[in-house]
């Protein structure tokens, strides 16, 4: 970062904002940081204040003209694997651990490139987000929604604007539960709420059943427990008596929850009229992609949809990026080929333009530009 831009971000940080976002929250740059020209926030969030109960976040700003980018929430699964330890840090932020595991690379296929990206740690008890109360551990689907509505309701309260913002919601493996349970949570807090409204434009999730996330880098494990990487995020405050993980065993969640079926919620999400997208890598071995395809028919056929675009194939860069099919204009399903379970992992460029079609409402390339032939 230059001199002066650094001058400026302290200056800044002085007068108590930074653009109106937290100045406690700023990063200022985190240890062997490639030059960025988009801001970072982290920092943590009280969803439990007589509990001790804080979720950990960290948010990226959209790269280029992040004023007029909408906010994508992405969560991980597990339950109990960290979202930025995933998502933020290994699959479609802004940064991956370099091999030496003291600095860090661009992700040149970013999601941050056409949205505002906020990955949460949760629920309490995973990454640095913790509870002062052991019994908190103790959780499963319901408390974990209700303490995402709470870490939101505050986390809008340090980003004001954003409360204008649309707001999609993303993630993968067991968050295909943490999705779906959550946009229902927000959308009956709008049903009933008198002022501020989430602004849900999208659903999207890779999975609607339990699956285990396969083990990331000794990189990214390395980097999170520097205490200089700690400090720069402003992480890790009450000194935890364990060193940072990707997935803890620390959670007792519950385990009949895995069993639930998310197709009634999904329903109701459609109901409300916000588009719902599930996509699957086509190598999956955890959920295969029969299994999730069998459920969106079923689905699409409780709410008599009919079929808006056949199952067909789509395209990235004059290759078949996957198979996808649409029903009532509302409900997508489509397969992204050579991914497995992590799809922005495995096929990043393949993911980058299926999330981009996703936010900007548009279906995906059914041909190739230019043409092949």
């Amino acid at each position: 970062m230059d001199w002066w831009v650094l001058g400026l971000l302290l200056g800044l940080v002085a007068l108590g904002t930074v653009d109106g976002y937290p100045n406690e929250d700023l990063v200022l740059r985190l240890p062997g940081q490639p030059k960025v020209d988009f801001r970072q926030f982290a920092g943590y969030v009280d969803v439990n204040k007589k509990s001790g109960r804080s979720l950990f976040y960290y948010f990226a700003e959209a790269d280029g003209d992040a004023e007029n980018k909408p906010l994508t929430l992405w969560l991980n699964g597990g339950p109990g694997c960290s979202s930025i330890g995933g998502g933020a840090f290994t699959e479609l932020g802004p940064f991956f651990p370099r091999g030496d595991g003291r600095s860090l690379r661009r992700n040149p296929r970013s999601w941050n490139k056409v949205s505002n990206l906020l990955f949460v740690e949760s629920p309490a008890g995973v990454g640095w987000s913790y509870s002062n109360t052991s019994s908190d551990y103790t959780c499963g689907d319901s408390s974990t929604a209700n303490d995402m509505l709470e870490f939101l309701m505050g986390w809008y309260e340090k980003f004001h604007e954003f409360k204008s913002r649309d707001l999609f919601l993303t993630g993968e493996s067991y968050a295909g539960h943490y999705i779906p349970q959550l946009a229902i949570v927000l959308l009956n807090h709008n049903k009933h709420s008198m002022g501020f409204k989430f602004k849900i434009k999208g659903v999207a999730a890779t999975k609607m059943s339990i699956g285990v996330d396969v083990c990331m880098t000794r990189e990214r494990d390395f980097y999170f427990n520097l205490p200089e990487v700690q400090h720069a995020l402003h992480a890790n405050r009450t000194n935890l008596l364990y060193k940072w993980v990707h997935c803890t065993d620390l959670l007792n969640y519950n385990q009949t929850d895995g069993d639930a079926i998310m197709v009634p919620f999904l329903k109701r999400i459609i109901q409300h009229g916000i588009p719902v997208w599930i996509y699957s890598g086509d190598q999956d071995s955890v959920i295969p992609v029969t299994g999730s395809r069998r459920i969106i028919r079923e689905l699409a056929h409780d709410l008599n949809f009919k079929i808006t675009v056949p199952y067909g194939v789509w395209f990235h860069k004059g290759q078949v990026g996957g198979w996808a099919t649409e029903y009532g204009n509302l409900l997508t399903f489509a397969t992204v080929r050579g991914a497995g379970h992590m799809v922005p992992y495995a096929q990043p460029g393949r993911a980058l333009l299926l999330f981009k079609s996703f936010i900007s409402g548009k279906r995906l390339p059914n041909t190739t530009h230019p043409s092949i032939y």
